[in-house]
């Protein structure tokens, strides 16, 4: 099992013996990245501030759209904005997302093929994500990938969301397996936290968002291209 700084171990040996996948949503499954820009800015515009470019709002991605409209107005990862503003600002952005949901949000590269091995390998899939229901059923629907999923968790179906460990858990417990047969894949400190936090195994995808950060430097098992190669480094425990 990988240490912080992502040395591995001998103890952890591939394939991974799991029963259910848990799998993040934005910047694992789904680029959302220029629709979730394109609603920031459309915000901005709308409080006459200046826009961002998109390169700058990706590391705003990650830990749900209040956050991420808190970051956006002060062009900052941990900044907060003066209140009333933000409480203005919040169903603004919330408006113009909707409207943009799906305009440029695409599967990565090899999440169908992925998708399709995992079920047909017999695994349990579930999607844990931090956006608003609202967004994120419509947001599966359309692209094609909701069917997949047995289990969907959004960032306000429950009193917590990552990188606490209640998603996770609450996913076990409606499997009726322990943390152990869980594998998380996501592609942020988000999800290695909430992962080590609960007991679960977990995969960390490069091409995601991680506040600009470097997956290879989080705790997680292994470093994955792609969802069909985290499907090859796992079997189906009995």
């Amino acid at each position: 099992m990988n240490t912080q700084n992502g040395s591995t171990t001998d103890a952890l040996q591939f394939p991974i013996a799991v029963q259910i996948v848990i799998i993040d949503l934005d910047g694992t499954l789904l680029d959302t990245a220029e629709d979730l820009a394109e609603a920031a800015n459309e915000m901005l515009r709308e409080l006459q501030q200046e826009t961002l470019p998109l390169s700058t709002i990706k590391h705003f991605i990650g830990k749900g759209v209040p956050r991420l409209v808190k970051r956006t107005l002060t062009n900052s990862l941990d900044g907060e904005p003066d209140s009333e503003l933000f409480a203005q600002a919040l169903p603004i952005y919330e408006r113009c997302y909707a409207r943009h949901l799906h305009v440029h949000t695409r599967p990565y590269a090899d999440v169908v093929t992925g998708l399709d091995r995992l079920k047909q390998n017999n695994f349990h899939l579930i999607c844990v994500t931090n956006k608003a229901e609202a967004f994120t059923l419509p947001l599966l629907r359309a692209t094609g990938l909701l069917d997949y999923f047995e289990l969907v968790l959004s960032g306000d179906s429950l009193p917590r969301c990552k990188p606490d460990p209640l998603p996770l858990l609450h996913a076990c417990e409606q499997f009726g397996v322990s943390p152990e047969s869980a594998l998380l894949i996501g592609d942020s400190l988000n999800d290695a936290i909430a992962a080590r936090a609960a007991g679960c195994h977990v995969f960390c995808v490069p091409y995601g968002y991680n506040e600009g950060r470097d997956v290879h430097e989080l705790n997680c098992d292994a470093v994955v291209g792609s969802i069909l190669e985290a499907a090859g480094r796992i079997t189906r425990s009995s």
